[in-house]
C-alpha cells in the first residue's frame, strides 16, 4: 500500500495553511545554508522597516528647519547647515531602505527557487509513478499546463507570503504606534478604519475575481491541450486535410480565454479604483485634521508634511496587501490542480515485501488471468498459457481481443483482477517493478522516439552504454551503415 503524502489543500482559503505546508521546503532540514539565508533575510526585513520609518521624520525636520521652526540649538551650527544635513539624511535613509530590501530579496531568492525546484521535482516523479491508465485518460497538453502554472503559483505563494505580508504588518503597526503617540487616538482610529475598509474591500473583490480566474485557466488549459494534441498528430491532420477544423477548435478555446482574460483585467480595474477611493477618503480626512491643527498652532508645517509622507508611505504596503492577497489567492487557484495530481495514488505499487526478480530460464506463465479496463467490458476471461524458456510464442487475434493488454500486464502497467502471471515461478506482483522491467526488452508496434539524437534514443535502453556498445547494437539491427552515412551520424 502506498503511503499518502501530506499535501497542501487546494481548497484552503487561509494562506497561513499553505505557508505551514510549504515551510519544510523553505526551511529544509538538510540545508543549513538556506536556513541562514532565511534568518538573515528576516533580519534585514525588520531593519529596513525601522529605517523606513525614519524617512518621513527627516522630511518633517527638514521642512521645519527651512521654515525656521526646528529647535536644534547646539546640534547644528547654522540654520542652512541644519536643513542641508537633514535633506541629505532624508535621501540617504531612502537609499539605505532600498538597499536593505534588495539585499533581503537577494538572500531569499535561492530559498524560494529551492522550494519551487523541490516541489516541481516531486510532481515530476509522482507523474511517472502513476499508472498507464492515468496517462491514457489525461491530455498531455493540459497536464503540462497544470504543472507549469502550479510551479509558478508555488513561487508566488512562497515569495509574497514571506517577503510582503510580514513587512506590511510590521509597517502598519509602526505607523499606528507613531500616529497614536504623536497625534492622538483620533488619527489612529481613522487610519485603522481606513486600513480595515481597504483590506475588507480587497478581500471581497479578490474572492469575486477568483471565479473569473478559474474560468480563464480552464480555457487556457483547453486551448493548450488542443494545440499540443494537434501538433503531436500533425501527420494525421494532414492525411485528412483537417487543418481548418483544428484551427477552428483551437480558436474556439482561445475565444473563451479571450473573454475570461478581458473580465480579469476589467475586474482588476474596478478593484484598483475602489482601493484608491477608500484610501483617498481616509487620507483626505487625516490631512484636513492636520491642516486645521497647523492653522490653530497645534502642529507645524513639518507635522503636516510628516503626516502626508507617512500616509503615502503606508499606501505602498497597503497596495501590496491587495496585490499579495490577489497573488496568493490566484496562486492557490493555479496550484490546486497540481496538488490534486499529487493526491492521486499510484494504481500499481510494489508490495512491502517485494524483492528483485531473479532470472533463471526466463519461463513465463499466465494462469487463469482475468482483467478488464472497465468492469462492464471484460478483456481477458481466464486466459492461461506458457512461454517456455528459449521458445517463441505468437499471440494473434482481432483488434480489441487483448493482445497489447497481455504485454502491459506482463510489464505490470496494470495488475490482474484474478489469476497470476509468473516468471520462473515468481509472481510479478511480488517483485519490484524496476527489476521486472529491466529484465524485459520491448519492441513497440509504434515507433516512439525522443526529440533528441539517434545516439540518445539507442542508448535510452541502457543509459550507461558506451559509444562502442551503441554502434554494435545498430550493426546488429542492420542500420549502422545507414546512420554512418547521415551528415551528423549518430548525432542526427
Amino acid at each position: 500500500m502506498a503511503t499518502k503524502k501530506k499535501t497542501v489543500s487546494a481548497d484552503s482559503s487561509n494562506p497561513m495553511d499553505t505557508l505551514v505546508n510549504l515551510w519544510p521546503y523553505m526551511w529544509p532540514s538538510d540545508r543549513l545554508d538556506l536556513k541562514m539565508r532565511v534568518v538573515w533575510a528576516t533580519v534585514f526585513l525588520v531593519i529596513s522597516k525601522f529605517v523606513l520609518i525614519l524617512v518621513p521624520y527627516f522630511f518633517k525636520w527638514a521642512t521645519d528647519a527651512l521654515n525656521g521652526k526646528l529647535d536644534m540649538v547646539g546640534l547644528l551650527p547654522t540654520f542652512l547647515l541644519g536643513a542641508v544635513v537633514l535633506v541629505v539624511l532624508y535621501n540617504l535613509t531612502r537609499i539605505a531602505q532600498v538597499g536593505l530590501n534588495q539585499l533581503r530579496d537577494a538572500l531569499f531568492a535561492s530559498v524560494g527557487q529551492y522550494a519551487v525546484r523541490q516541489l516541481a521535482y516531486r510532481t515530476f516523479v509522482h507523474m511517472h509513478q502513476l499508472s498507464l491508465r492515468f496517462h491514457l485518460e489525461r491530455k498531455t497538453g493540459g497536464l503540462s499546463r497544470i504543472i507549469e502554472r502550479g510551479t509558478k503559483g508555488i513561487e508566488t505563494i512562497v515569495r509574497f507570503t514571506i517577503l510582503n505580508s510580514i513587512p506590511t504588518l510590521i509597517e502598519f503597526l509602526l505607523t499606528a504606534a507613531i500616529f497614536w503617540w504623536s497625534y492622538g487616538f483620533s488619527y489612529l482610529a481613522i487610519t485603522a478604519f481606513t486600513v480595515w475598509a481597504y483590506i475588507w474591500f480587497t478581500i471581497r473583490a479578490s474572492d469575486w475575481r477568483i471565479g473569473i480566474r478559474r474560468a480563464m485557466n480552464d480555457s487556457d488549459t483547453d486551448a493548450n491541450t488542443k494545440a499540443i494534441d494537434s501538433l503531436l498528430n500533425f501527420e494525421t491532420v494532414k492525411y485528412f486535410g483537417n487543418e481548418e477544423m483544428e484551427a477552428k477548435r483551437f480558436d474556439q478555446s482561445m475565444e473563451r480565454y479571450e473573454k475570461s482574460a478581458t473580465q480579469v483585467w476589467t475586474s482588476l480595474g474596478w478593484l484598483n479604483f475602489g482601493q484608491g477611493v477608500i484610501f483617498g477618503v481616509g487620507t483626505a480626512v487625516i490631512m484636513v485634521m492636520s491642516a486645521l491643527a497647523v492653522q490653530s498652532g497645534q502642529q507645524t508645517i513639518g507635522d503636516f508634511v510628516f503626516v502626508n509622507a507617512l500616509l503615502m508611505q503606508l499606501a505602498m504596503p497597503l497596495n501590496f496587501i491587495g496585490f499579495v492577497y490577489r497573488e496568493i489567492r490566484q496562486g492557490l487557484t493555479d496550484i490546486e490542480q497540481m496538488f490534486d495530481l499529487l493526491e492521486v495514488e499510484a494504481e500499481v505499487v510494489d508490495c512491502p515485501e517485494a524483492t528483485p526478480l531473479v532470472i533463471g530460464q526466463g519461463a513465463i506463465a499466465f494462469k487463469d488471468v482475468h482483467f478488464h479496463y472497465d468492469p462492464e467490458r471484460p478483456i481477458l476471461k481466464g486466459i492461461s498459457f506458457e512461454v517456455p524458456a528459449g521458445k517463441t510464442v505468437a499471440v494473434v487475434g482481432p483488434s480489441g481481443a487483448g493482445k497489447s493488454t497481455i504485454s502491459r500486464l506482463l510489464y505490470r502497467f496494470y495488475d490482474v483482477q484474478q489469476g497470476s502471471i509468473t516468471i520462473d515461478g515468481q509472481d510479478v506482483r511480488d517483485v519490484t517493478q524496476k527489476s521486472l522491467r529491466s529484465a524485459i526488452g520491448m519492441v513497440p508496434q509504434d515507433t516512439v522516439l525522443f526529440n533528441d539524437t539517434i545516439a540518445y534514443n539507442v542508448r535510452y535502453g541502457r543509459p550507461g552504454a558506451s559509444d562502442a556498445d551503441i554502434e554494435q547494437a545498430t550493426e546488429i539491427a542492420q542500420i549502422g551503415h545507414f546512420i554512418k552515412e547521415l551528415p551528423d551520424g549518430y548525432g542526427t
